[in-house]
């Protein structure tokens, strides 16, 4: 195993703890602007009082920002009046899921720049990259796009993670794109989908992977332990994979291993890899879920509180909907899904009466949603058979009395018929707990959504992928008001960019990428629903992505001018 040396240490810290300098700029009309936005409430992402202002973008990065009126007489090669406009930082995604349409198609993700988002960050649980022969035959893999699966097979060697990121970058996208490495990817590259704990020579191959991802940029490692290969890795497995990221400031970030009934003991263990592999924690999505495990939500708000207060750096993020969304399978055993043999399991009659024991019983020993939410409230999303497709959208029971089965026999024939590639929307969190969890300083918002776009789309989704923002900007902030305008920008932006070590984007401020958008406090809302999600939300008047703008005047431009954002480890070659 190749050590770091303290110089590069020194030096990469210290090169991720300073803000750029401002460019240079010349005062008065000998200046030429490119773009001046005059007259904006400005919230700058820092949570810092508005102020009423104008900015002023050269090229790829903001020129000034100053009080209003400043700017009046600059020339400039566009103007945008902002007047009763809110003007913020493009809004960081710290959990985006569009891997196949940023590595090979629509890349306009048309349901995320119109709400303002500007940079997407990939990487829970599972990544395309880095990739071997172990991988190719992971759940994920097979679940992934036949693109994107034909695409993984050039992400293989030492550089993967890399060539991955620049693989995206020269597809050319509306925003900006970064990842954490998927710790499931760590796994199956160095064990694939075989059960049972890492041997040592496996723990070394872990390491190597996870040491040569952050020096290729990765923002750390991103677990989701309820998704095989991810729920067969030990506590110290995880462990050692914070060691091997902690000397580069990688994070840990994780789908935890419960959130319904073992919440409390799954927060322990996320915090305990964090304080023994010496790295911060995120936890994603963080929500108690299940009816008989709302009373939970203010133990684990009460348990990170105490644990920033004891020094350890513990933090979260959430979306603004009490459903969630995630593969249908996975409310069947893990046990089952080992060695990539899932589908001839359910096909064996002994076998699969077995796991539909498991499957239904109130005590499973595994995270099971469907139980936790119960079938009622499981909405089954992404068919692709022609006969099925009259499914779509509709709840589990509804599915299971329409096909004369129980809920059990028709999930497991639904996961056989489409190659167990069906999602579901899960109706498990308590509004009030949303609202409480929002008001935190430690909270952070991401979408947890893949995008689409809508002149294009052809199955279901959750509505956070085209809402989360507008919803909390419009909902949270205007109507309700549980939280102030400035306080909301910063969770979805500085908040974001101060995690993951990105020095350059997530405020207004001179010198910083102009990744910028243009709202109205007064209109801003989400228009899509749990029945018909495929709808843009309004409000959003401007983004511009690095100084290009990839929606002007409420339409989308079509634009790409989205780069590679890499963490703190990134070695610059």
């Amino acid at each position: 195993m190749r050590i770091l040396s303290f110089v590069f240490i020194a030096a990469t810290t210290a090169a991720c703890s300073i803000r750029p300098e401002p460019q240079a700029s010349q005062q008065g009309s000998a200046q030429q602007y490119d773009i001046v936005i005059s007259n904006g409430k400005i919230v700058d992402g820092t949570g810092n009082p508005w102020f009423y202002g104008d900015v002023a973008i050269s090229g790829d990065h903001i020129a000034r920002l100053t009080p209003a009126g400043m700017l009046h007489d600059a020339a400039a090669k566009e103007r945008v009046d902002a007047r009763g406009l809110v003007v913020a930082p493009g809004v960081i995604d710290i959990q985006a899921q569009s891997y196949a349409e940023l590595l090979s198609g629509d890349s306009r993700v048309i349901s995320m720049i119109t709400q303002g988002v500007t940079t997407m960050i990939l990487g829970e649980g599972d990544t395309p990259a880095p990739a071997n022969e172990k991988t190719f035959q992971s759940a994920a893999a097979i679940a992934m796009d036949t693109s994107l699966q034909r695409e993984m097979h050039g992400f293989t060697g030492p550089r993967g993670f890399d060539t991955w990121l620049r693989a995206m970058e020269k597809h050319t996208t509306s925003v900006n794109v970064g990842s954490f490495l998927g710790a499931g990817t760590v796994r199956g590259y160095a064990k694939g989908m075989t059960d049972g704990p890492a041997t040592a020579a496996e723990l070394d191959t872990m390491r190597r992977v996870v040491r040569d991802a952050m020096l290729d940029g990765a923002f750390g490692v991103g677990s989701a332990l309820i998704y095989p290969p991810g729920s067969y890795a030990t506590t110290e497995e995880l462990i050692e994979e914070a060691k091997a990221m902690a000397p580069v400031g990688g994070v840990y970030i994780t789908h935890m291993r419960s959130e319904g009934d073992r919440l409390v003991e799954a927060v322990d263990e996320a915090i305990r890899i964090g304080r023994d592999g010496g790295v911060p924690v995120e936890i994603y999505h963080l929500k108690a879920a299940g009816v008989r495990n709302w009373p939970k939500a203010a133990q684990v708000v009460s348990k990170i509180d105490s644990a920033r207060a004891a020094g350890q750096d513990v933090a979260t993020d959430q979306y603004p909907y009490v459903a969630g969304q995630n593969n249908l399978s996975s409310c069947i055993p893990p046990w089952a899904h080992a060695d990539g043999k899932l589908l001839d399991r359910l096909r064996d009659a002994p076998t699969r009466a077995k796991i539909k024991t498991e499957m239904t019983s109130q005590h499973a020993t595994f995270e099971s949603l469907c139980t936790a939410a119960t079938p009622a409230g499981v909405e089954v999303v992404g068919f692709t058979v022609d006969s099925l497709k009259k499914y779509e959208g509709k709840r589990l029971t509804e599915i299971a009395q329409a096909m004369h089965k129980d809920w059990s026999d028709a999930l497991v024939d639904l996961t056989i018929a489409e190659q167990n590639k069906l999602g579901q929307v899960i109706f498990v969190a308590s509004d009030s707990n949303v609202a409480m969890q929002v008001r935190k300083p430690w909270m952070k918002f991401g979408t947890d959504a893949e995008a689409f776009n809508p002149d294009s789309a052809k199955i279901a989704t959750h509505p956070r992928a085209y809402g989360t923002y507008p919803r909390i900007l419009g909902r949270f902030v205007r109507d309700q008001r549980i939280l102030t305008l400035e306080d909301a920008v910063r969770k979805m932006t500085a908040a974001v960019a101060d995690r993951l070590s990105i020095r350059d984007r997530g405020e207004l401020r001179e010198g910083m990428y102009a990744d910028v958008m243009l709202f109205d406090p007064n209109t801003i809302i989400d228009k899509a629903t749990y029945e018909k999600p495929h709808q843009l939300s309004v409000g959003v008047k401007y983004v511009f992505v690095n100084g290009v703008a990839v929606v002007r005047d409420g339409k989308v431009t079509g634009a790409k001018p989205g780069r590679i954002v890499r963490g703190p480890g990134w070695r610059g070659e």
